[in-house]
């Protein structure tokens, strides 16, 4: 009884979709309503006074240094970063506010890559990884070609489970491939100097305390600027 509910139900409900489809389609279309026409007075023509012609108003704009630009001018931020930490937005933050709050500054954003020992083990992690696979899926003709008599006994426990083992083969190894390829970096430096340093400080640096770190180090460089200069005058 319960089966024949739920058939007259799946046969019924498109039955009532299909004639709803069919009642709106063949309805009458509603009335629009009747457009009410508002009646505007004539309106006097302007008389334009040509004495009196009306100055552009004049809008208040960020002063230049004395140096000529933007205070920002002639220095360069590099926001080195771990692009497989997922912190390039936290670059690009620091970039915008950098940007607008020294204008002029040139500001470049680049990978930290990890150590030389963790980038070539990152490599050797795909090739493991798809070996693995390889042998759970073909190994009854892999290994009389490497010079086995019959496959080793681990090889039918986990073609036993070959589901499981290339799961868990595939998981394991892209975890270990994105910590060998992770720095942990997020290291800031102006005109080739070392501000702030995550790896060292073991923390991200905030936005004010950046803006203060870059703005004296630019200040300090435009004093050095200054007195070389007066020195070669």
């Amino acid at each position: 009884m319960a089966l024949d509910k739920a058939q007259l139900l799946l046969v019924g409900l498109p039955l009532f979709l299909f004639c709803s489809d069919v009642f709106n389609l063949f309805a009458p279309a509603p009335a629009k309503p009747a457009a009410h026409h508002h009646h505007v007075p004539p309106q006097k023509p302007q008389q334009f006074q040509t004495a009196s012609i009306q100055q552009p108003l004049d809008f208040p704009t960020q002063k230049a240094s004395g140096f000529g630009g933007g205070i920002g001018l002639g220095n360069t931020v590099q926001i080195d970063f771990c692009a497989s930490c997922s912190y390039r937005g936290n670059a690009v933050t620091m970039k915008n506010m950098l940007e607008s709050e020294f204008p002029g500054l040139n500001v470049v954003l680049a990978n930290y890559p990890p150590p030389l020992p963790k980038r070539l083990l990152s490599k050797v992690v795909p090739v493991v990884q798809f070996g693995v696979i390889g042998v759970v899926m073909a190994g009854e003709h892999i290994f009389p070609r490497l010079g086995f008599a019959a496959p080793p006994p681990w090889f039918y426990s986990m073609r036993a489970n070959r589901f499981g083992t290339i799961s868990s083969t595939w998981l394991l190894g892209n975890f270990l491939q994105g910590f060998l390829q992770s720095s942990s970096a997020f290291e800031v430096s102006v005109n080739g100097e070392r501000v702030f340093s995550k790896l060292r400080e073991k923390r991200f640096p905030g936005e004010i305390e950046l803006r203060e770190l870059v703005g004296k180090k630019i200040a300090n460089s435009r004093i050095v600027d200054g007195i070389d200069g007066s020195i070669w005058s």
